[in-house]
This record gives C-alpha cells, structure tokens and sequence, in this order.
C-alpha cells in the first residue's frame, strides 16, 4: 500500500473527543462523521481537508474514548493514513479494523514533517519521505496480519472474504 499526500500536523495527546465530538455519536453514517471531523481541534478541517490528505501527529493519537466512530470521522473525511509517534492502542486496532492505515515512526519524522507537506507513505516498503523536503524516515512495521486486514479493507471485508469466499 502507497499513499501520496498532503499533511495536516497535529500535537500529542490527540483525544477521540477531539477528533469526533461525543455529541455526534448520535451516527455511525461515514459522511455526517466525516463531516465533523477533528472538529474538537480545527472547526474547519472537514471542509479544508482533501481525499487523499495524511495526517501527522506527535504521541498518544486517538487517546480517550475507545469508539470507532473516531477512525471512521477520518477515514470518511478522506484521510488516506494517519502517522503518529504512536496511538492508543484501542485507537490503533480500531483504525486497522476500519481500513485505516495507522503508522508510527519515530519523533525525528514528525518534527522534520509540516503542515502543507507533501509525502509519500510506502507500507510495503516501509518508507516515508517527505517530498517537499527529501528527507526520508523508516516506518515501524505493520504486522502481515493487520497490513492484510487493511489490503482487504478492515476486518468486516477481510471476514466476508474469507467465510463467503467473496472477492
């Protein structure tokens, strides 16, 4: 899996409530999540963020809550993979689950990378370089069995596969 795009730079400590404010756990509709999107932190980033955009972001990603709804707000907003330090872990799997890349590397990567960069994540490579500077930094790898589930698309396409044989 490859993804090129443009960076939205957060702090540490990002919290679910900040990423999808409880008061819209109310759905679990993709497009009205996505469209509140990192609303705790940004009031606009669902109408500025682009399919394909990259989210960077310090240590402690997707702390709080454990609700899917917050892997969904991004992945719906178009957010190709979120690369942090590191994540909640209940934060990460439920990313992996959903179909959303969550990658860390280390902090070096994440203070030489900002906002409006553009970079290219290699999974199968286990690279990311940032094209507006060159710069280059290795990824911590994603265990054969969750890069499957996200090659598959989450953890309910990767099960309907393999129990009904679908493509």
């Amino acid at each position: 899996m490859e993804f090129t795009g443009r960076v939205w730079k957060f702090g540490s400590n990002v919290d679910t409530d900040a990423i999808i404010p409880a008061r819209y756990l109310v759905t679990t509709d993709p497009a009205e999540l996505a469209s509140h999107c990192m609303e705790g932190i940004d009031r606009d980033f669902a109408r500025k963020c682009s399919s394909g955009d990259i989210i960077v972001a310090g240590s402690n990603f997707g702390c709080g809550s454990s609700r899917e709804h917050a892997p969904v707000a991004i992945k719906g907003a178009g957010i190709a993979c979120v690369i942090a330090e590191s994540f909640a872990r209940i934060f990460y799997r439920n990313a992996i689950n959903m179909g959303l890349p969550a990658v860390e590397v280390l902090p070096a990567a994440v203070e030489a990378i900002h906002q409006g960069d553009v970079v290219f994540v290699s999974l199968s490579q286990g690279i990311l370089r940032n094209r507006t500077t060159g710069a280059e930094f290795p990824l911590r790898p994603i265990p054969d069995f969750m890069r499957t589930l996200l090659e598959s698309g989450g953890l309910i396409p990767y099960v309907r596969r393999r129990r009904f044989n679908a493509p």
